[in-house]
This record gives structure tokens, sequence and C-alpha cells, in this order.
């Protein structure tokens, strides 16, 4: 049977990278992201390197509507033997923790946690009865360690940590591995780094970050995956030293 991965938030970065490298090892790729045509541009070069790539648009805010979401995909490939998950808000909206308020961690509830929790409620039974499956995430490191001015999205990216870390001791020894990369670096390719790089360039203040291409940082999930020795990476080493 044919191995597949259903990639929730293919935007430009890890997204895209995972795609490419899941389907070079002979993957079916599931492309899901709110717009339809980045994902045909991907699709189709994906498809010219051999690889079979199936296009749905979804809104990862919606928790509501991931049952026909999962429909969609079961339609195209069964239940997929992998899941990425790595969607951004449209505006992560970064504070300072003492202007920090409630309504501000509510609005990043859903994609942040609600929606992975749906999803890993639909698709994870499936792995767990052919004892074969991947629950992969990449996020920013501020999700590992707070810091200052960085409030908000990566508060409520705690919590989605503590929640894979508990369903990876779940889960371990029932075939199924769970993931995850925290990422303390802009990534090449990405909006974000597009607007660091014109704002350092333009001689605006902005933090030391060291850039990181995307299809290494696929590479290392990959890794993770088919090793199943570490449940966690943080990149570059020794970013949260200090």
């Amino acid at each position: 049977m044919t191995k597949s991965i259903a990639v929730f938030g293919t935007g430009p970065g890890v997204g895209q990278a995972v795609a490419r490298r899941y389907g070079k090892e002979g993957y079916d790729v599931v492309l899901v992201a709110r717009r339809r045509e980045p994902l045909d541009l991907l699709a189709r070069d994906l498809s010219a390197d051999g690889i079979t790539a199936h296009v749905i648009t979804a809104d990862l805010d919606r928790t509501s509507a991931v049952p026909e979401l999962a429909e969609r995909i079961r339609a195209n490939v069964g239940n997929p033997t992998a899941l990425y998950y790595g969607p951004v808000p449209t505006d992560p909206g970064f504070v300072p923790a003492v202007d920090l308020t409630p309504e501000r961690l509510q609005d990043r509830m859903p994609i942040t946690l609600y929606t992975l929790l749906a999803l890993v409620r639909e698709f994870l039974p499936a792995m767990v009865e052919r004892r074969d499956g991947a629950i992969l995430s990449a996020q920013g490191a501020a999700a590992v360690r707070g810091r200052p001015n960085m409030s908000g999205w990566p508060t409520v990216l705690a919590a989605q940590r503590n929640y894979l870390q508990s369903l990876a001791a779940e889960v371990s020894g029932k075939g199924v591995y769970v993931g995850m990369l925290y990422i303390g670096a802009r990534i090449a390719g990405t909006p974000f780094d597009t607007d660091y790089q014109r704002r350092q360039a333009q001689g605006e203040p902005v933090p030391d970050l060291p850039a990181a291409d995307p299809a290494e940082l696929a590479e290392i999930l990959w890794d993770m995956h088919t090793r199943r020795n570490r449940h966690e990476t943080v990149v570059p080493t020794g970013v949260l030293d200090g």
C-alpha cells in the first residue's frame, strides 16, 4: 500500500519542504492550506518530479470543519500514514507578556491547538490499528522557552507542545511516532524572512537571527521520523542557551 502524508499548513518554508521530502520517499502528498493558487503551483512542481500530490483548500481556523476535511483527505488517499501540522496564524501577533490579554490567546487557540486535536482524533485510530504512523510538527523555539516581548502565540504553542509530549509518551508503544521540531531561526523563502532582510537592509533594528534552509529542516524531521530516537529537536544547537 502506498504511504501518504497530509501536510497541514503547506505554506512557503517547512510545509512545502516536508511535502517534497516525503514525496521523494514515495509518499503520496496531500497539500492543505487556505489559498489554492500556491498549492496548485506546488502540486505541478511535485508532479513534474513524479510525486502524486492532491490539493485541498481549508481554513484551519475552523475546527468545526475538520470532519469534512478528513473525509476529503480520505477520498484521495485513505487515512494518511503521517500528518504534518505547521500552520501559522495570519498575524502571529507577538506582544510583551505585560500586554497579553485572554482575547488575544483565544483568537489563536483554534489554528494552534483545537484543530490539531481534532485531526489527531480523526487519524490516530487508523495509525494505531496498523501500528504505523507519524504526527509531526515544526514551530518556533519560543514555544520551548519564553522570550521578552514574544508572548501571545508562543504561549499557545507551549500548550501545543505539552499536548504533543503527552501524546508521544502514550502512543510510542503502539507504532505511532510523534516528532516536534522547534526553530530559533528565520526560514529562507518565507514572508518573515523577506521582511527581515528588507528591514535589515534599511538599517532598522532587528533581532540577530540565523537563516535556516527549509529543505534542511524537512530533512531533520524525516530523520527523526525514520530513526525514532528522539521526540524533540531544537535548531540551531544552543539557541536556547543563556
